[in-house]
């Protein structure tokens, strides 16, 4: 249903201090703050719309009302204005040596925490999930290393256990066939394209082939990591800390991290500040969390994500340009490294 001017006014007022002083927002304050030249019993009925279309609900001990999720949704899409924040202040941190990326990345992290005093995350940049070189380096029978080299140079190694005692000229030969046939495409295509040309080889060298492709898949799906920083910050924020079971939900968050680089995927996908928010999303673990991002680039390419992590509570419209230029500074940085 749309909401008329009226409508809209208020619910911005409601929200805004809301998330300055964490009260239930009554019709008395309402009229004060919103600049509408209302009646308390207009305000009221206003306030009634509201929450029957779900915005906002009425906490059992106040006649206040506070914003639900959906209303903190439709806040952030269509009634915030965002702060302007200057860029050359933010991006004084990360002024590091080119050569030292990770570093650059740990600073993104802490930087968005120290600016937003909640949790600051980063997912490193994803490798290629193409390789340029195999080897199969024999250790014992039935025992091979696999050796990844992916096309920036990094090394990945992998234990093989095998059915078969491959003699040294064997491995060699099915590394040159993979090498000279697939060398520059990605573990999956590898998979794709081997799956025609199998029938065109021993069942042994198939077999060794086929346990390469899914070892090296696994070995570069596994480097994807993140960065965290300022999760104690969470711990001073009452609507995440109040119980028990918030405080274990929020670290099983952290310490799996799972949930939170599955998310990170999403919102590198979708391009731009995406906002998550607890209670609709159903990639935020808890409802009163809200996790604002957005995707980085290497030269031009996505190759991960950062973002803030806090409280519902939060205000938005300062860390969504923090996040953003954040995002924009660390795609520089490593741009040019």
């Amino acid at each position: 249903m749309q909401l008329d001017n009226r409508a809209q006014t208020l619910l911005k007022a409601l929200v805004e201090r809301y998330i300055a002083d964490g009260q239930p927002v009554g019709s008395r304050a309402l009229s004060k703050i919103s600049g509408l030249d209302l009646s308390p019993a207009t305000i009221r009925n206003i306030m009634a719309d509201l929450e029957e279309m779900g915005y906002v609900a009425s906490p059992h001990t106040s006649a206040g009302r506070i914003p639900t999720p959906r209303g903190y949704r439709i806040f952030v899409d269509t009634l915030l204005t965002v702060q302007q924040i200057d860029e050359g202040a933010v991006g004084a941190g990360m002024r590091l040596p080119a050569h030292q990326p990770q570093k650059v990345i740990a600073n993104a992290a802490q930087m968005l925490s120290s600016l937003s005093q909640f949790a600051g995350v980063v997912q490193s940049p994803r490798r290629e999930s193409a390789f340029q070189q195999i080897e199969f380096l024999r250790l014992s029978e039935k025992r091979i290393l696999l050796v990844i080299v992916d096309p920036r140079g990094d090394v990945q190694n992998r234990l093989l256990l095998t059915d078969v005692d491959y003699s040294p000229s064997e491995l060699t030969q099915s590394a040159n066939y993979l090498n000279q046939n697939f060398a520059g495409l990605s573990f999956d295509q590898v998979r794709a394209r081997l799956t025609g040309e199998l029938r065109k080889l021993s069942d042994d060298m198939a077999r060794l082939m086929q346990s390469a492709v899914d070892a090296g898949s696994e070995a570069l799906q596994e480097t994807d990591d993140m960065i965290i920083s300022g999760e104690r910050n969470l711990l001073s924020v009452a609507d995440l800390s109040s119980n028990m079971s918030s405080l274990r939900q929020m670290f099983e968050m952290f310490e799996q991290k799972t949930g939170l680089m599955q998310l990170l995927d999403v919102s590198s996908k979708a391009g731009g500040v995406q906002i998550f928010i607890g209670g609709e999303s159903k990639l935020v673990p808890m409802d009163e969390m809200s996790v604002v991002t957005a995707p980085y680039e290497v030269n031009g390419k996505i190759v991960g994500t950062l973002g803030v992590i806090g409280p519902t509570r939060m205000a938005y419209e300062r860390v969504i340009p923090i996040v953003d230029i954040t995002a924009k500074l660390l795609s520089n940085a490593l741009s040019h490294s």
